[in-house]
Formats: C-alpha cells, structure tokens, sequence
C-alpha cells in the first residue's frame, strides 16, 4: 500500500467502545490506522492491517512509540483523542475528589493529548491534517459525580481549539453523545443501559465530520447525521 497517497489516522484508546467502532470505520473506509489500549488481549478486535501499540496513553515512552508508530507510516491525516477515564468508580461528589484522583482524570483526559498533539504536529502539518478530540455533554453541563471527568473535558475542548488557532491546523471538539459503552456503564453502575445507541451507530456520524472537515469548533455527532 503507498503511504504517500493512502489517509492515515492515529486513533488513542481504539480497542473498545467508540475508539474500536472509529478504527474499524476507517480501516473499511481504506484508511490506514494506528491505535494503542492499554489490554494487549484487545487488539484481537482490531481489523487486519491495523498497526497496534500497547501501553498507556500517560506513559511518556508510550506516546514516543506512538510517534514512532505515525512516523514510520510517512504522513498523518488524522489524530484522534479518544482514550478517556472517568476516575474512580463509583463517581464521586466534586468535594469528596482525591489528588491521586483527579491526577489520574487530568493526565489521561488533558495531559497526555496536549503532549502527544505537540510531539506529533510535524507529520500533521506535512498532511495538513485533522485534530479531533473526543468530548462529552458533560463538558458544558453540570451533572452530579461527573465534576472530575466534565472538568477535563472541558479542558480539552479547550486546548483543542486553541490548539487550531495556534496552529492553523482544522480541530474539532465532538460530543459522541451518550453510548453503550463499558466506560458508560461504570458511571451507572447497576443501571439498565441498553436504551444507549451503540458505538457502531455513532462512528459514521465521526466519518462524517472527518469526511465533510467543517471549521474549526465545537460539534456534536448527531449534527452530522
């Protein structure tokens, strides 16, 4: 396959939920990807030519073999900030967080984005490639227990944006919407569910947006429907 010609993506978090559905969308779609997860045991899942690196997105030898992994294929298109912790469970009120608690929310959800965007902006640029950082409702609501995870999320909206005005790069921020997702199920622990729209049905809605590359800014999945 040329890599000069062929799209490429580096998917973070891409061996379960929305970040599975994504890679196997565009790995169809004639892509070429990259993805890492923490669990070796779930590249399983992953479409065949998908490049695997396993480790933690927090782990800064990790992203450099992230780099790496991008580099070798000769271009990025694509960036895609999925991997995403809620914090401990069960969720908690905001005045009850941990510093070892909301440490781990804010290197997993802001930090290691931030830091992996800069280490990989030469190969986005080169392409002219996209940014897109998986948001959430939580980001500009209020929910009891999510202050923790819709703070970070914030933040990221945040740092994505800014990141396309100082840069010049296209960046999108998006709310997936709620899914049925084992990340989702362990904010409602004991809960029913299965009401939640799939992963699968929400990533085309992702290809869309990649598809059509609208400004810079805020958007929600179904506003690509």
């Amino acid at each position: 396959m040329d890599t000069t010609t062929t799209p490429t993506a580096l998917i973070t978090g891409g061996t379960a939920g929305l970040g599975l559905a994504l890679t196997t969308a565009l790995a169809a779609d004639g892509w070429m990807v990259v993805t890492d997860g923490r669990r070796a045991d779930r590249a399983e899942a992953l479409p065949d030519g998908v490049r695997f690196v396993p480790g933690d997105i927090t782990d800064p030898d990790h992203r450099a073999a992230l780099v790496a992994a991008a580099d070798d294929l000769g271009r990025l298109d694509l960036l895609v900030h999925n991997a995403s912790t809620l914090g401990a469970v069960p969720m908690r009120p905001l005045a009850e967080a941990s510093t070892a608690g909301l440490e781990e929310v804010w290197r997993t959800n802001v930090e290691a984005p931030i830091l992996l965007t800069g280490q990989l902006l030469p190969l986005l640029r080169v392409a002219d490639g996209a940014i897109l950082s998986i948001s959430s409702d939580a980001a500009i609501q209020h929910y009891e227990t999510w202050g923790p995870y819709g703070a970070s999320k914030a933040a990221l909206d945040h740092a994505t944006l800014t990141l396309a005005a100082e840069t010049g790069l296209t960046a999108w921020a998006v709310d997936p919407g709620d899914m049925r997702t084992a990340m989702h199920q362990d904010a409602f622990l004991g809960e029913d569910i299965s009401d939640r729209p799939l992963p699968e049905t929400v990533a085309p809605h992702l290809l869309r947006i990649i598809r059509a590359r609208p400004p810079s800014g805020r958007h929600t999945a179904k506003d690509f429907s």
